[in-house]
């Protein structure tokens, strides 16, 4: 049987990294010195030329020693004053210890609605997607401040798996209080043993998983089997490493203990395979030149679309077809019907006079689609 091989940070492309709560809060606030470090793996792994999105816990933290309000569990309200309040600290820390290296840091403040919503979930890929272009680095968190119950992730584990599935990253790392995945919790059972990679998470798997550590952290080994099959179904390996360490990616990178979760295919064959599935709910005709264009990876544009059919949402899948009808593959569409069939065989310059706002150039983007 051949060995298996692990993933290497070194040589992620796009890279996400999950910081807990407790790495970043201790008893005297924010652990400044531990962050000014992170920053230094930061600009390393944009120096190799990665693209790096951080999913920040820490604001309640924050808010909550601001505000004198008690450790444990708080009042709805009470968790998302303390977010308000520590979010705009939590933002202001990151840009400080990466601002002088030269890196330009952004927050983008998530909810579930926002990945549950076809509409939303597309917005917030092409805002990460264009700040990602332009080397920014995304520093995201819950949208505490406004989430209820009902439209929350609960937990910054899951919340990165499905921003790393939303972006694309090859790698997703979760640096937690704990150096990887045991067959039972280390701290009650001295004879758990740590797995070094998990191929593929079977039932037994997820019968090892046991309850939060920490008590500033929600997430405990269950979130992180959660944030693992999400991440490894989307084509992103995972590794869950022991993250107080002082530059924690460098220590992953010269053999920290840690536990892989190899991944399902790569993350833009596991989007092709996902939009493959979908069911239709229109079709766009095109012409000769937009069937070069696309033979050729590009996208399609409004100019090649000669006639638009359905009835279909903005963000919901129609088929591709060439002047023939013959079918040409599948994409997500980034306008309704009634404003497709608007700007077809017009220039992406003409959007704007003819919907009344600024669209998108493109009527379906080469990575929302599938040609052949």
């Amino acid at each position: 049987m051949a060995a298996v091989t692990t993933p290497q940070v070194l040589k992620a492309q796009r890279l996400v990294v999950k910081i807990g709560s407790a790495l970043l809060v201790g008893a005297e606030g924010l652990k400044t010195d531990w962050l000014t470090a992170l920053a230094l793996d930061v600009v390393a792994a944009k120096q190799r030329g990665a693209d790096v999105v951080l999913v920040s816990s820490g604001s309640i933290a924050l808010g909550r020693r601001v505000l004198g309000l008690p450790l444990g569990p708080l009042p709805l309200e009470q968790s998302q004053a303390a977010a308000a309040v520590g979010q705009i600290r939590l933002a202001r820390a990151y840009e400080e210890i990466l601002a002088p290296h030269g890196v330009t840091t952004a927050q983008v403040l998530v909810t579930l609605e926002d990945t549950d919503d076809r509409r939303r979930y597309l917005n917030s890929r092409a805002t990460m997607e264009t700040l990602l272009s332009m080397g920014v680095v995304p520093i995201v968190n819950e949208n505490d401040t406004v989430a209820t119950d009902e439209i929350r992730f609960g937990d910054n584990d899951r919340l990165a798996a499905q921003i790393a599935v939303t972006v694309g990253a090859d790698q997703l790392i979760l640096l937690s209080d704990v150096d990887g995945f045991y067959s039972a919790n280390p701290k009650e059972d001295p004879s758990a043993v740590r797995f070094e990679v998990v191929e593929h998470i079977t039932p037994e798997i997820e019968a090892m998983a046991g309850d939060p550590i920490s008590g500033l952290s929600k997430g405990g080994m269950k979130t992180k089997l959660l944030a693992a099959k999400t991440a490894v179904a989307g084509g992103c390996a995972m590794a869950i490493m022991e993250g107080s360490v002082t530059r924690p990616l460098t220590a992953l990178a010269e053999g920290a203990n840690c536990t892989w979760f190899l991944p399902e295919g790569d993350p833009q064959a596991a989007r092709k395979r996902w939009i493959a599935a979908m069911k239709p709910r229109g079709e766009v005709i095109v012409d000769a030149g937009a069937v070069g264009a696309l033979a050729q990876g590009k996208s399609l544009l409004p100019a090649g679309v000669t006639k638009v059919t359905g009835r279909f949402g903005r963000g919901e899948p129609v088929t591709i077809a060439g002047p023939d009808g013959a079918a040409l593959g599948k994409g997500l569409v980034r306008y309704t019907a009634e404003e497709a069939r608007t700007i077809a065989g017009h220039r992406s310059g003409e959007i704007e006079a003819l919907l009344g706002y600024p669209g998108r150039a493109a009527l379906v983007h080469r990575d929302d689609m599938v040609i052949g």
